[in-house]
């Protein structure tokens, strides 16, 4: 009998080949799919006409000295990938690797209400009772804002408590820290003044990380744990979230993962890292991986897949809009298909941010160890947009017009932001001319950067799409300045 030149292979041996084979194609694909996100990144801005510029990642990490990136990537409502660029801290070769831990700042609090949300379905807690029922060594005073609204966690969490604290500075190494009480109190050592309500509870949008404090102190008082094994309990552990936890200050075992955040010129933080003892608003480390986990959780409740955490009423709730652009925790965005949620975080050194498109399963989570992390990884998020067809977050394109010699008179100089609370102390817009360009400043948040005009009237930064509105009055001269919705005039 003549051999067979074909070799026979058993039908176990043949689906190995296949699965193998497969495998080897989706792994070129991805590493095809990282290359082109990571080497194609273009201004959040871009000017109609003007030929495409791309750069890569490394480019952009230079630019804005930003040592380390950390990327995952949600696609079809799996992690598709997750790879870490750059180095953990300038002076060190240590690479950032999926698993190395940041600071995730505010994206903290969304985590936070997460568990929160949880003992409410315990009946641990109402969303609607006044939040004095459930604190016990420190009560919120009341005011002449508080005689007809109450502050409650529905409002806390969706920052529409009235409350003030926009953020936290932490606390450098070797500081002492401050009780959660004193923080509250404003009292030393704390660094930041007193939460209270500044504007009748229930009538406006304001952001406060003093809210999510006050949120954080019902939580231990009301089940006697401590913040960290709580969280851990209810929401870290039941996703599979092994990589984070909110530990400040952080243990010895799990600096060693750590990255260390940097200033705006590169330079890493004096003691690696600031400690936040306001866990649930700023205190959480984790990994862009885990991230996912919890996204990819709430989306799953929300549909009924999954009561890991929640249960599809009050997943569904969460992603509700409560006060715009405020769910109960995320901040959410677009309608239908375009519908997302997601947080920024900005901590001493670090920068985040988080998107996930529910009905899409489609997002990605970018965390970065340095100050000028913000740019760097609004520029990935345009990458991803158009790599894996996000509805929003692409590059923006824009005509320009040159602005008249009356109105660059009008606008060169400084416009203070007016502060939205008696305790607030924001920095003032400066609009200057330099080399035939106009340029914007503001404070340590936005460093002197070039911004056009539209023909609409709006003033629009090319770096990252941040806007002002011109506003005109008599004659059409300019009467102020529009931030958001905030009147800003020039001195």
């Amino acid at each position: 009998m003549p051999v067979s030149r074909f070799l026979v292979i058993s039908r176990p041996a043949a689906i190995l080949l296949m699965m193998a084979a497969t495998a080897h194609v989706c792994a070129q694909s991805i590493d095809e799919q990282i290359k082109r996100v990571t080497t194609t990144l273009t201004p959040s801005i871009v000017i109609k006409g003007t030929p495409e510029k791309t750069h890569t990642l490394a480019d952009s990490m230079t630019k804005y000295k930003v040592p380390g990136v950390s990327i995952a990537v949600i696609n079809d409502g799996k992690l598709a990938w997750a790879h870490g660029f750059g180095v953990k801290a300038a002076d060190s070769k240590d690479p950032v690797t999926a698993t190395t831990l940041f600071q995730a700042a505010s994206i903290s609090k969304p985590v936070a209400a997460t568990a929160m949300l949880r003992l409410v379905e315990q009946g641990k807690f109402a969303l609607d009772t006044p939040i004095n029922t459930y604190l016990k060594t420190w009560q919120l005073p009341d005011n002449e804002f508080t005689k007809t609204e109450a502050v409650t966690l529905r409002r806390i969490i969706s920052h529409s408590a009235g409350l003030n604290g926009h953020g936290f500075p932490g606390y450098a190494s070797g500081v002492k820290v401050p009780t959660v009480q004193q923080i509250l109190d404003g009292k030393a050592p704390a660094n930041t003044q007193a939460v209270r309500v500044e504007m009748t509870p229930g009538t406006k949008w304001k952001y406060s990380g003093g809210g999510t404090t006050i949120m954080q102190l019902a939580m231990t008082e009301t089940t006697g744990e401590a913040f960290p094994a709580l969280v851990q309990r209810l929401v870290l552990g039941p996703i599979g979230m092994k990589n984070s936890a909110y530990e400040q200050p952080l243990s010895n075992a799990k600096q060693k993962l750590a990255a260390t955040g940097h200033d705006d010129e590169g330079k890493p933080i004096p003691g690696r890292w600031h400690t936040y003892p306001e866990l649930a608003a700023a205190g959480l480390w984790t990994t862009p991986t885990d991230l996912s986990k919890w996204a990819i959780e709430i989306t799953e409740a929300r549909a009924g897949k999954s009561t890991k955490t929640l249960s599809q009423k009050m997943a569904t709730e969460m992603l509700t809009e409560q006060k715009a652009p405020s769910g109960l925790g995320p901040m959410l965005g677009g309608a239908g298909e375009a519908m997302s949620f997601e947080h920024g975080g900005s901590n001493e050194g670090y920068r985040c941010f988080i998107v996930y498109f529910p009905v899409l399963g489609r997002g990605a989570v970018v965390m970065t160890n340095g100050e000028g992390g913000g740019m760097v990884y609004r520029q990935v998020l345009s990458a991803l947009a158009k790599e894996y067809h996000w509805p929003s977050f692409k590059t923006r394109e824009i005509e320009p017009i040159e602005p008249s010699a009356s109105i660059l008179e009008q606008l060169i100089g400084e416009c203070p932001i007016p502060p939205a609370s008696p305790t607030d102390k924001p920095p003032s817009v400066l609009l200057t001319q330099e080399n035939g360009k106009m340029m914007v400043e503001i404070g340590k948040f936005m460093p002197k950067t070039e911004i056009v005009l539209l023909a609409n009237d709006d003033l629009i930064v090319l770096e990252n799409g941040f806007e002002l509105k011109l506003i005109r009055g008599n004659e059409g001269r300019v009467s102020h300045l529009m931030l958001g919705a905030t009147k800003i005039i020039k001195k």
